[in-house]
């Protein structure tokens, strides 16, 4: 698909206030070109498929435009949804299917010819190396297999505007970085790529630029590199706590902790580094913490001062 910066996907004032009063989405704007996979991460709650549904289709803004190009999704949901290519967070029902035969369907219905889907079926079954599964049906199917049958059937014959929500969920770690590499590739062959998560970790390594969603409103917007230059100068702190112990009060100079599960994560001031693992080393003396670990900040913790959760890699409550 050639790159055509003319079928740029562009979000603006979208806005979506339900019946009993809630703002899901508050103006936001977003920009997307062909070729820039593009990261919309936020907490559950903050608007993200609220937007989705929006782009898709299956809901109308209250106010505001979406478009791509110059073709408007809102007055036009049917061109919404022969541009745009959708991965739900929830799996596909392919119970009945075997798993080449339903990459294949999909790639029919959206309009490809014969040889050409099954090519690219082929291609996408090696690529992500699961051919071994292709004549197997969808209710045999591990989730992590079922997956990634759901990305190239959403793939197969991807959109102007490729969305996936939770791309990688239940994804084995070497087919993950399998999965990536034809993320990145479809950025490569000019498709927008709109990547909805909460995994921060993952959209760090993985997208050009991102956005962080809160309450319905884009607090911050930029490459990775951009948005953690405010981190300058921080250090990331976390402490893995004992199990079933209480939360231990934070020194003034430990910046937005987070607890997950039994990490405490936090950041603290580069010429606090003496101070930070003495405490750690502290709470480890009094049984409250088992390990620590201090090293440069990254993107999760971006997440953790605009959001206030942490991703948990993508395990988290968001």
């Amino acid at each position: 698909m050639p790159t055509d910066t003319a079928m740029a996907f562009h979000a603006e004032g979208v806005t979506k206030v339900y019946a009993d009063g809630l703002r899901a989405n508050d103006a936001l704007d977003l920009r997307i070109a062909p070729g820039e996979v593009f990261g919309l991460l936020g907490p559950n709650g903050a608007g993200k498929s609220t937007l989705v549904k929006q782009i898709i289709g299956l809901l109308k803004p209250t106010e505001g435009t979406l478009r791509i190009g110059e073709h408007d999704l809102v007055a036009h949901p049917e061109i919404a949804r022969q541009l745009c290519s959708y991965l739900p967070q929830a799996q596909m029902p392919i119970d009945s299917f075997k798993a080449a035969e339903a990459i294949e369907l999909t790639g029919r219905i959206r309009g490809g010819d014969r040889a050409t889907v099954r090519a690219r079926t082929d291609a996408l079954l090696e690529a992500l190396d699961i051919t071994q599964w292709r004549d197997e049906l969808g209710m045999k199917l591990s989730g992590g297999v079922k997956r990634l049958v759901g990305f190239a059937m959403a793939t197969v014959l991807p959109g102007r505007l490729v969305i996936l929500d939770e791309p990688t969920n239940d994804v084995d770690p070497l087919r993950r970085r399998l999965l990536w590499e034809q993320v990145r590739r479809l950025g490569d062959e000019g498709c927008a790529v709109m990547l909805v998560t909460h995994n921060v970790l993952e959209a760090e390594k993985s997208v050009d630029r991102l956005a962080v969603i809160m309450d319905g409103k884009i607090v911050a917007e930029g490459t990775p590199s951009a948005l953690k230059a405010a981190d300058r100068g921080q250090l990331r702190l976390q402490v893995m706590l004992s199990p079933g112990v209480e939360t231990p009060e934070s020194p003034e100079w430990v910046r937005h902790p987070v607890r997950v599960g039994n990490n405490l994560v936090a950041t603290i001031d580069e010429d606090a580094a003496s101070a930070g693992i003495d405490w750690a080393v502290g709470l480890m003396g009094q049984g409250t913490a088992e390990e620590y670990a201090l090293g440069a900040t990254t993107l999760e913790d971006v997440y953790i001062r605009l959001t206030g959760h942490a991703s948990a890699n993508g395990e988290d409550e968001a």
